[in-house]
């Protein structure tokens, strides 16, 4: 059902009942435009002894419902304000975005009970600067009221079948009302000028709530004095029945001894306006920089005589009956007898008037959240039921369509055509098979064609992968032949060659080794470590598997500009094994593994000299060891450093310096010199390419076998 523009304030009060209908004006958002209300008296206060708060409640509204049709409206009830919590907590600077979570705080801070058991709400206050996605000046009215007060206070409305759309605290309409309708429009106002703040003093039956707010703050607390205050005073001074001291605190005039009832009355009056003197001081003493400007007095009990007077000379301030609504339109309901008779006690019922037309400042809710959330599946339920019966009527049209269509095929009509459609299918099918056929066969032949024409350069290549490896070793013409220890040189005594499909799988074997070292620079000096134990004399290294990780753990060189960051080679290939030593290890810092990574790995890794090829667009040139397809190297074994004793023949055997026809001289034991001697297993990949050629299409198998291991 569509909602109507209009909205009721319903002011459920000790004395009586007050309610107003209202909405917005079409022409101006700060009119209030009243189409109707009600007043309703119980037969009896329900502070009363004798009297039972929940019947009077009960029927003064079926009462009320009988009278006013609520169908379409929104409807706003209030609660006093000693039943819930009011807080305005200002906060320090603060992101927009943390305010909720520094309210939730506050709210677990502030609130004496469980958040399980109370139904609580908040709003930032309009007195906020915000800069920079940043708030300063915040303040935070919250509020808060335990469940079962609300259960308490909605138990007479759901009897009386009065739907509500909004709770709110009886001070918190009055501080709507104020800001609405007594001051100027907040975006009107500079906030570096902000008006004076008024009074609002709302005299209840049992209590009095008082309302203190300039339009940007809001400061309020319940006076534990009211109209019945003045009705006991009566009551023991003057030895009346309650009724009839209320009678004639009503008609103090026509008393037979006015003089003598507002004697009896004199110390509450004196008690009242100290109560309010006491808490106008405690605000103005906590903001220093308000200003009172006015005190209006609201509620049947104002109407006393004399007491706003009374209470104007002892607060030194203006103090005036609340006798006209600035913002309240609607001739028919401001002229009304009952209405202008009880003006005073309406202040709260146009307050919540004023938020269920979605036109107050604040616009808290402590309605129950579960409430809110079954009335909106309610309010869709007709939706629902309408769009399932949508639906189920499209499908029952649907079927009935597929239906008529499916007993109108008759399978002897098509026959012919799906045998024409069968044959020229296989027909497309057996010359799409045919075509492929002769494009295989094209593509073999020109395959083979160019593997022919290629079959002249790559005779080259295992010559020119070796003449690469053996240009790369160090050299040291220069170095004196007896000291050994301080020459260049790597002694290569095997090559071995094996061959892999798919070169990722001899790579995933070593890549514990190469991930462990590839950011150590080839080029320098290796990091310091604990120098490893000399292996015994004569203790050689084993062979390593060309595709087997090491047993010993030893990490490979990497270069971490060239190669470091890749996922290593892919396709078919050879793994190219090299098995060797040398002497150089007395040199701090480059020796053993170091002097080979300087050196033999640096140049398989590019750094080093380019090498001369045979064969290929570029047959003598000089080309980087990748143009012949040579990459990832990495040592896969080591041996520790080991003393060995050489004769001056072996020495100058090893130094090539020896007649190798001459017969060898037996040394003597005073001849033999003490070396160290490092043993290592260098593997590679080598993909065998023409430098300056196309990749050959033939399969890598089809590479000419390298040549047998060759010796230093």
């Amino acid at each position: 059902m569509a909602r109507s523009p209009y909205a009721w304030g319903i002011d459920i009060g000790k004395c009586a009942l007050k309610a107003l209908r209202c909405r917005v004006s079409p022409t101006d958002p700060r009119q209030l435009v009243a189409e109707g209300f009600d007043y309703i008296e119980y037969p009896m206060i329900l502070t009363q002894p004798d009297a039972d708060p929940v019947e009077l409640v009960q029927n003064a509204l079926r009462e009320f419902k009988s009278r006013n049709s609520l169908r379409g409206d929104r409807v706003a009830v209030a609660v006093p304000g000693q039943s819930g919590l009011s807080k305005f907590i200002k906060l320090p600077p603060i992101e927009m975005k943390k305010i909720p979570d520094i309210v939730r705080y506050e709210a677990r801070q502030q609130i004496p009970f469980p958040l399980e058991q109370v139904i609580w709400d908040w709003q930032r206050l309009d007195s906020a600067v915000e800069e920079g996605g940043f708030v300063m000046d915040a303040e935070v009215a919250l509020f808060a009221i335990k469940k079962e007060q609300v259960a308490k206070m909605m138990a007479p409305l759901t009897e009386a079948g009065i739907e509500v759309d909004v709770l709110q605290l009886a001070p918190i309409s009055l501080a709507n009302m104020a800001m609405f309708d007594q001051l100027p429009d907040p975006k009107t106002v500079d906030p570096e000028k902000l008006p004076a703040s008024i009074v609002i003093v709302s005299t209840g039956v049992n209590s009095t709530d008082l309302v203190v707010t300039n339009g940007f703050k809001i400061w309020q607390r319940s006076m534990p004095i009211g109209g019945s205050t003045f009705t006991d005073a009566l009551v023991k001074q003057m030895k009346l029945t309650f009724a009839k001291a209320e009678h004639l605190k009503r008609n103090v005039v026509r008393a037979e001894d006015p003089k003598a009832v507002f004697q009896a009355m004199r110390p509450v009056f004196g008690e009242f306006a100290g109560e309010l003197q006491r808490s106008l001081n405690y605000f103005t003493g906590s903001d220093r920089n308000a200003t009172i400007g006015k005190v209006l007095l609201l509620g049947n009990a104002a109407k006393l005589r004399g007491l706003s007077d009374y209470v104007a000379k002892q607060l030194q301030l203006e103090v005036v009956k609340f006798d006209k609504f600035e913002h309240l339109t609607g001739d028919a309901v401001l002229s009304a007898p009952a209405f202008r008779e009880n003006r005073l006690a309406f202040g709260t019922a146009y307050g919540l008037a004023l938020q269920a037309a979605t036109a107050s400042p604040v616009r808290t809710n402590l309605l129950p959240r579960e409430i809110v959330r079954d009335r909106i599946v309610e309010s869709k339920k007709p939706w629902a039921v309408g769009a399932l019966a949508g639906l189920l009527l499209a499908a029952v049209l649907n079927f009935a369509g597929m239906y008529m269509a499916w007993t109108s095929y008759t399978p002897k009509l098509f026959a012919g055509a799906f045998q024409q459609a069968d044959g020229v299918k296989s027909r497309s099918q057996q010359a799409v098979a045919e075509l492929d056929e002769v494009r295989k066969k094209r593509d073999d032949a020109v395959a083979q064609q160019q593997y022919l024409v290629q079959v002249q350069e790559r005779r080259f290549q295992t010559l020119d992968m070796v003449r690469a490896v053996e240009s790369l070793l160090p050299r040291d013409r220069g170095a004196s032949k007896e000291k050994v220890a301080e020459r260049n040189e790597l002694h290569i005594t095997s090559l071995d060659c094996q061959y892999f499909p798919d070169l990722a799988t001899w790579f995933a074997a070593i890549k514990p080794m190469w991930d462990a070292t590839h950011s150590i620079d080839v080029g320098g000096a290796a990091p310091a470590a604990a120098a490893p134990a000399p292996a015994a004399a004569g203790e050689q290294p084993a062979p390593a598997d060309p595709a087997a990780v090491p047993a010993d753990g030893t990490a490979p060189p990497a270069d971490g500009a060239a190669q470091a960051g890749q996922t290593g080679p892919t396709g078919a290939g050879w793994v190219v094994q090299l098995t060797g030593y040398h002497y150089h290890n007395e040199e701090q810092g480059n020796e053993g593994e170091q002097f080979v990574r300087s050196t033999l790995i640096r140049g398989l890794l590019g750094k080093g000299d380019k090498v001369l090829v045979s064969a290929g667009k570029l047959a003598g040139q000089l080309v980087p060891v990748s143009e012949l397809g040579i990459g990832y190297p990495v040592i896969v074994s080591s041996s520790t450093l080991e003393k060995v004793s050489l004769s001056p023949e072996e020495l100058a055997g090893r130094g090539r310096s020896q007649d190798a026809t001459a017969a060898p001289t037996p040394a003597q034991p005073a001849d033999m010199v003490e070396l160290t001697r490092y043993s290592f297993v260098i593997q590679f990949s080598w993909q065998p390419t023409v430098p300056g050629a196309p990749k050959p299409v033939a399969p890598a198998a089809a590479v000419a076998t390298p040549a047998a291991p060759s010796n230093d």
